[in-house]
């Protein structure tokens, strides 16, 4: 390797985890050793050739895909991923093979063996980290063990870990002065570029490199030309564990902090790599490269032991609701992408959707499917039979990851909730002008939804209908109110819990249906009420009262309500899943003692004071 080169390597690799806990003199020793190969697309790399010398390789620029040696996939990589470490290993099983194929010209550096086991000699930690990737970061489903500080970490705002060092410039200024103000002024490795008071774009150290030096631009150009449109941006109280999600989705290492639409500060992947580990980050990360279905269906447990570990961890319920949404969705997308590589590209534009508590982030694990398709209004009757396809193998390989199919239906797999974004104008449409019963039943599923896949701006459309449609008919409100209150919380005379008279739930308290759908129920109303965009039960509550819809001791009660049932509920669960046995909604009361049952007791008389106050200000007049 040519020495003017080493610079420029050194730099690259002192950057990746986790090379950057090296001591610097022995990762330039390191990075004397690297190889640097170029492959065109199409051009593969055998990792199992036995006469092959061994190495780590990291991908500068371009992209690779891994395969088995049987062409399964295995995992798609881009610039700044590593792989082969699996070979580091002397005792890999030769079964265990696969190749990679770059899918574009593609620039790689190569580490020898022999160099990285002089590394770990003197680094033994380092050695330590390349093992744990072998077996993909997780050991064990069922070894989920977080200290306090992991927990408290992951589950914190971003604004708490965000750095304040981020360079804000201007469209129009030069490449030159964006460089001078990022390196020399504030020595940071991100800008955040403003036009006409919002946000346009986005330009990074490795972009300058990428986009100015090695295309010969000249840095008198303005900004604007070379940088990233639409940056992904996220907000201050946005948990870190969101943060860090967004960023393995879309492959992206920098995200401006911003609230109110100014630039507060900056999360790199840095902030999460160095210092912090939790498993429901390498969960998603392996779901994002799981090669199959049956692969997804295999990680069942570790979702199970992230559950148990943060209701055992006293986390929100909120924030559990948050993250094992983010982990169904994660599930979503790679069973779309799967879909999509074994039919071939969509033949339109489309918005996978998901309603209920998926799209309101509330899952839990007893949460099922409740999805659907937006089509473009031009799509064919011969598009449709491929979306139907599509379907079919999401929502069925949902179920097969113990996601159950809807029991209603609601699923894009049933024809009816596979439509063009007129048709779906014209349900909502009906469902507003016309609520009897199966119009509510409908539109208390499509009440929420939210974009998984696709074209998010058919939600956008779709929401604005409904608000556009209720506006112009406002006994609809009545209606929804009339159906809320047709159930009371379980509390009958003199305070006493009512029981299941018969069934296989007998004597026990449904708090789901007496209690947690009640009050989902009235957040969607006063949600409405106000034209709240957002779909989480406490966002629309919080809305209401911003609003003055809902007074603040109204709030407060119904939030402190939900809260305690909801922790009730996981509590309950958790101990089910602990005895190996199936969880459910229904609490049996000599399970649990004074303390609770007064809780519950303050709780359902919160929820029926409510109702109560819905009938009044919605009721038909």
């Amino acid at each position: 390797m040519p020495q003017s080169l080493l610079p420029n390597i050194l730099s690259f690799i002192s950057q990746i985890d986790p090379f950057d806990k090296i001591d610097k003199a022995e990762l330039r020793a390191l990075c004397t050793h690297v190889k640097i190969s170029y492959l065109g697309k199409g051009e593969r790399v055998d990792l199992a050739e036995e006469d092959k010398e061994k190495s780590l390789y990291i991908v500068r620029t371009g992209s690779m895909e891994q395969r088995k040696t049987d062409g399964v996939l295995r995992a798609r990589l881009g610039p700044e991923d590593l792989f082969g470490f699996t070979f580091l290993n002397s005792n890999v099983n030769d079964n265990e093979g696969y190749y990679a194929t770059a899918i574009e010209n593609t620039l790689l550096y190569l580490i020898p063996h022999s160099a990285l086991q002089t590394l770990f000699k003197h680094s033994p930690h380092i050695a330590e980290h390349f093992a744990s990737q072998a077996q993909v970061r997780l050991k064990s489903a069922l070894d989920v063990v977080w200290s306090s500080k992991e927990k408290g970490l992951f589950l914190r705002r971003v604004g708490d870990i965000a750095t304040g060092r981020i360079a804000i410039v201007t469209a129009d200024m030069s490449i030159q002065q964006v460089a001078h103000e990022m390196r020399n002024v504030l020595r940071t490795s991100c800008a955040v570029i403003y036009k006409d008071d919002n946000i346009v774009g986005l330009i990074t150290e490795r972009d300058m490199t990428k986009r100015v030096i090695a295309d010969g631009v000249a840095v008198d150009r303005p900004i604007e030309d070379v940088m990233t449109l639409s940056p992904h941006i996220i907000k201050p109280d946005d948990l870190v564990l969101h943060a860090a999600s967004l960023m393995m989705q879309h492959n992206i290492r920098n995200l401006p902090v911003v609230k109110d639409n100014k630039v507060i500060g900056l999360l790199t992947t840095t902030h999460l790599v160095q210092n912090h580990r939790m498993q429901a980050i390498f969960l998603i990360d392996k779901i994002k490269y799981a090669g199959s279905t049956s692969v997804l269906a295999s990680f069942t447990p570790e979702r199970q032991a992230i559950f148990e570990a943060l209701v055992e961890g006293k986390v929100a319920p909120e924030t559990i609701g948050k993250v094992m949404t983010m982990i169904m969705d994660a599930y979503n997308r790679r069973l779309i992408q799967i879909a999509i590589d074994k039919l071939g590209p969509p033949p339109c534009e489309f918005s996978w959707i998901v309603a209920g508590s998926h799209a309101r982030n509330e899952v839990h694990m007893l949460s099922d499917q409740d999805n659907a398709i937006v089509l473009a209004d031009n799509a064919t009757d011969n598009d449709k039979i491929y979306f139907k396809h599509l379907a079919n193998l999401v929502t069925h390989g949902l179920a097969s990851c113990h996601y159950p199919l809807c029991s209603g239906n609601y699923m894009a797999s049933t024809p009816k909730w596979c439509q063009s974004l007129s048709i779906w104008k014209a349900y909502y449409k009906k469902w507003v002008a016309n609520p009897e019963y199966e119009c509510l039943l409908n539109i208390s599923v499509f009440l929420e939804i939210r974009t998984i896949y696709g074209n998010a701006d058919y939600e956008t459309e779709l929401r604005n209908a409904l608000h556009s449609n209720i506006k112009n008919n406002r006994e609809f409100l009545s209606s929804l109110v009339k159906d809320a209150v047709n159930t009371n919380p379980p509390l009958g005379i003199f305070n006493k819990l009512v029981l299941e008279k018969s069934g296989e739930n007998k004597k026990t308290l449904d708090v789901k249906k007496y209690a947690i759908n009640l009050i989902i129920d009235l957040a969607r109303i006063y949600g409405l009420a106000v034209e709240c965009d957002l779909s989480a039960t406490d966002e629309r509550f919080k809305a209401a009262n911003e609003k003055g819809m809902l007074s603040d001791d109204a709030f407060k009660n119904i939030i402190g309500a939900y809260k305690f049932i909801l922790s009730f509920r996981f509590n309950h669960q958790l101990v089910a899943l602990k005895q190996g046995e199936e969880p459910d909604n229904n609490i049996n009361p000599d399970h649990f003692g004074s303390f609770e049952r007064k809780h519950l007791k303050d709780a359902f008389r919160i929820i029926a004071d409510l109702q109560e106050a819905a009938k009044v200000r919605f009721g038909s007049r």
